[in-house]
């Protein structure tokens, strides 16, 4: 999704650092304004009529119907059900109401007139109480339905974005079909609901209009010219409030997201200690009043929808109450059938609203259901196409031939053209500047990317003929930015694969990487949930957590190990430790070592220095270190201090 940012235009109150040279004060800037654009951007309801909304409403009803279905067939037989008793209790209700004001409004003693509606009162008892249990029972069996398909549908969103292809993460619009996917799964929360309620609605509204029309011809149109005002200005709110939903979705998220950050223990110290306080506090107040702004100058325009849509249908049912009164003024309908006209109407504009707001509501969702549809049917195209095939034996060789990588929308390949053997037992080590292609290259060899150009293969099997799960059970990675995951110790080692049910192995992986003793210290030792924003949760440090990431790719026992940078946080001990790990089990496996400091690199077997994509150098590291070229350049910078 497209965001623009536009620098604010009004001018922040004096809440900033004083210059030190001359004790100013000098303001800090507002937040930038943030302008969501783009086809997820737009508010849905802008160009949907109220037409189109009733067009498309029983295809909403139909696919929540067939969504419901598969989730639990007896609650929506029940939800069904509901409906039907609904409607029918509505009919008895105002049949009974006829019944009960004919004794009740005729001449004679009050005791006898009551004992002869009694029937009737008791029949309305009866079909209000129906009433009240059909809701009960709607509520029951869409609480049955609701968690399980919002689950199912969550769960199908989070596969589907896991099993993509990597590459596909890139594209352009990626970001915007994914939210508008997520957006489907928070609204499809309600989808069951808003559909029972509509169809309730459509039930008793229904249900009071024939009473109404078999009661006398003439108040039914009259009904409807009270009415549509009333669902007018229903649509007319139901915009405003979506308008200014979306007006605000760009700042709403930015200060979401800002608060997560400031509220995290995790940047205590460094909003601390580099006096961030009063900005922060300034930021978010500031970023809250431009969306309280924005809120505030909606209010007229929606005084002004409910005014007229009020005024006009306050015109209308005066009318009909008028006529209503007149009918039974001058004898042509009995009080009886005049009093149920009342409770007709009532019922039937109690129904409208519901009708109008739950319809709306449908609309809304069915668009960003539709969306989330979208996206699963992208997901779904552009998850691994590959072969079936697991590769047989152990991993004895690695090898690519001219292969070429290009990020989708860049026109620059980040690996370009490069050709490589990698064997069993070998340590390779991958250097270069930022942005030479090293890390690309990794994901090349672990299958991660697939070439556009060129083959990878291991054992001679090309990636996009071999089972891609298969083969990532053969592989280890520690990325650069690896994941701090907020479980426990055992489960942040075995990543939810334990190979053994004792811990043996997980306590031999932590010991490879020096972390031990510091696990055993902690309060519950591997049960020690890593998450000091969690009750009962603890934290790691930098150095730390880099070690446990190590240790997982160590527990994994893999054939293809790639460690982009393992060491960068550790002190001398920690690294040392690693190194001398990886150079101990190194023979039954396939090693790569991506690592800026270039002394590291005399425990590979080779090592190739990477720039634009391309290998420039290769060779052991006393041949390139004293060869005269980047790598011995780069060396000479890092020893340079």
């Amino acid at each position: 999704m497209k965001r623009d940012l536009v620098p604010a235009q009004n001018t922040p109150p004096d809440t900033g650092p004083s210059d030190r040279g001359t004790g100013a004060a000098v303001p800090p800037p507002a937040p930038a304004e943030i302008r969501y654009e783009g086809r997820y951007a737009k508010n849905p309801l802008d160009e949907a009529s109220f037409g189109q909304m009733c067009a498309r409403l029983p295809r909403v009803l139909g696919q929540t119907a067939r969504m419901a279905w598969a989730t639990d067939k007896s609650a929506v037989l029940l939800l069904a059900a509901c409906t039907v008793l609904t409607a029918v209790a509505a009919g008895l209700l105002l049949t009974y109401t006829r019944h009960a004001m004919r004794p009740i409004l005729a001449a004679g003693p009050v005791a006898e007139r009551l004992h002869q509606a009694l029937p009737a009162l008791l029949g309305i008892a009866i079909a209000a109480a129906a009433g009240r249990i059909a809701s009960a029972l709607s509520a029951y069996a869409d609480g049955r339905i609701t968690p399980r398909l919002t689950t199912e549908a969550d769960s199908a969103l989070v596969e589907a974005v896991c099993r993509v292809e990597a590459a596909a993460r890139a594209e352009d619009g990626f970001a915007d079909r994914q939210e508008a996917a997520e957006m489907g799964v928070v609204r499809g929360h309600v989808m069951v609901q808003d559909a029972t309620r509509f169809a309730a609605a459509v039930a008793r509204m229904v249900t009071a209009s024939g009473v109404l029309l078999v009661l006398n011809p003439l108040m039914l149109p009259q009904l409807l010219l009270a009415v549509v005002p009333a669902a007018v200005g229903a649509i007319l709110h139901a915009r405003i409030n979506y308008e200014t939903h979306y007006a605000n979705v760009g700042d709403r998220n930015v200060r979401q997201n800002m608060r997560g950050w400031v509220t995290s223990p995790k940047f205590t110290d460094e909003i601390r200690a580099n006096g961030m306080v009063p900005y922060l506090g300034f930021w978010h107040r500031t970023i809250s009043e431009r969306i309280d702004r924005r809120t505030l100058a909606m209010a007229p325009r929606m005084l002004r929808v409910v005014l007229a849509s009020s005024a006009i249908g306050g015109v209308f049912l005066t009318v009909t109450w008028a006529v209503l009164a007149y009918l039974a003024a001058t004898g042509r309908i009995e009080p009886a059938i005049a009093a149920t006209a009342v409770v007709a109407v009532q019922t039937t504009l109690a129904a409208l609203s519901q009708l109008v707001i739950n319809g709306a509501a449908m609309f809304h969702t069915a668009l960003y259901l539709a969306d989330m549809e979208a996206f699963l049917a992208f997901a779904a195209e552009r998850a691994p196409k590959r072969g079936e095939l697991a590769l047989a034996g152990s991993v004895e060789e690695i090898r690519l031939d001219e292969a070429v990588y290009r990020y989708p929308g860049k026109d620059t390949p980040a690996v370009a053209g490069v050709s490589l053997t990698l064997r069993r037992g070998e340590i390779l080590a991958v250097v270069g500047e930022n942005g030479s292609g090293k890390s690309t290259l990794t994901r090349l060899l672990a299958g991660i990317f697939l070439a556009d150009q060129g083959t990878v293969s291991w054992n001679g099997h090309d990636l996009t003929g071999l089972d891609p799960d298969r083969l990532w059970e053969r592989s280890g990675l520690v990325p650069q930015n690896f994941a701090q995951w907020p479980l426990n110790v055992r489960d942040n080692v075995t990543l939810g694969q334990p190979l053994t049910f004792d811990d043996d192995l997980v306590r031999q992986a932590l010991e490879a990487v020096g972390l031990r003793e510091a696990i055993e210290e902690l309060p519950h030792g591997l049960d020690t949930l890593l998450a000091r924003e969690f009750w009962g949760g603890t934290e790691l440090s930098g150095g730390q957590w880099q070690r446990l990431a190590c240790a997982r790719a160590l527990y994994r026992q893999p054939e293809l190990l790639i460690l982009d940078e393992p060491t960068s946080q550790m002190d001398a001990r920690g690294e040392h430790a690693i190194l001398e790990q990886i150079k101990s089990i190194a023979g039954g496996r396939i090693t790569i070592v991506v690592t800026h400091q270039l002394i590291n690199t005399q425990i590979a077997d080779k090592i190739i220095v990477m720039t634009r994509g391309r290998i420039a150098e290769q060779g052991t590291y006393d041949q390139l270190a004293s060869g005269g070229g980047l790598f011995a350049e780069l060396l000479a910078l890092s020893t340079d201090r």
